[in-house]
């Protein structure tokens, strides 16, 4: 195996993916990964299409709009370094619900749902960490938006005095 470039090693170490990886994983999962630069406004991926993608943030940010050069376009959420985008339609091939744009210069680690596949019979345990990792954000994204849901019914129905 050939060493990967040293760029996108140290952006794959620092984010979410290899947390739980050793340096020899983190490696092999470099082989795997692509390192990407967008400009500002660059559309990364456009609502209602599926790809097999799974895109973490590196530097910069990432917009989810919904919408996207609509009169009612909207800015849904901004991903910032560490975010991931595309989890469950990396996973099994849901429809984008909203476009993925950058919104200032980004850069951003891809990494392709047949190239994790392959990692099945070499390196389970690679492809094991890695989808705890995605499972982990998942779960934070949910819990915040459970949170937040909570938040607004008792803003509305101005419960427990907080309002």
């Amino acid at each position: 195996m050939t060493s990967p470039e040293p760029a996108l090693y140290e952006a794959l170490r620092a984010s979410p993916l290899a947390k739980e990886l050793t340096p020899e994983q983190t490696a092999v999962l470099a082989g795997l990964v692509s390192l990407e630069s967008f400009r500002p406004k660059a559309v990364l991926g456009r609502e209602g299409d599926t790809d097999n993608h799974l895109v973490v943030v590196v530097e910069g940010s990432l917009g989810v709009v919904k919408h996207l050069g609509m009169q009612n376009e909207t800015l849904i959420a901004t991903l910032h370094v560490g975010d991931f985008a595309h989890e469950l339609g990396f996973l099994d091939g849901t429809e984008r619900y909203a476009s993925l744009v950058a919104m200032a210069e980004a850069r951003v680690l891809i990494l392709e749902r047949e190239k994790l596949e392959s990692l099945i019979d070499t390196d389970p345990q690679i492809l094991y960490r890695l989808m705890c990792a995605i499972v982990r954000t998942v779960h934070r994204v949910q819990t915040r938006l459970s949170m937040q849901a909570s938040e607004l019914t008792n803003y509305i129905f101005k419960q427990h005095g907080r309002y």
